[in-house]
């Protein structure tokens, strides 16, 4: 498993989460193990967020750019 989350790609941070996620699942962690992958979970879960919302303002991007329209966004960050 690679330390450096920042250094991950989409696939490989899911693949990471997946995998602590089935650590959890096991219960076969003392508390203060769960405690740190949780940790780590979530930092996961924030930058596979992070790439999502990246990659669709890229795509709107592209699209806004090749119809000439401008998109406007109604979601509300969380």
């Amino acid at each position: 498993m690679s330390e450096d989350k920042e250094g991950m790609g989409f696939e490989e941070s899911m693949k990471t989460l997946e995998e602590l996620v089935r650590q959890l699942e096991s219960g076969e962690l003392d508390l203060d193990r769960s405690l740190e992958v949780y940790e780590r979970a979530v930092a996961l879960r924030d930058r596979c967020r992070k790439i999502l919302d990246e990659s669709d303002r890229r795509v709107q991007t592209i699209m806004e750019t090749a119809s000439g329209t401008v998109r406007k966004d109604f979601r509300v960050d969380e």
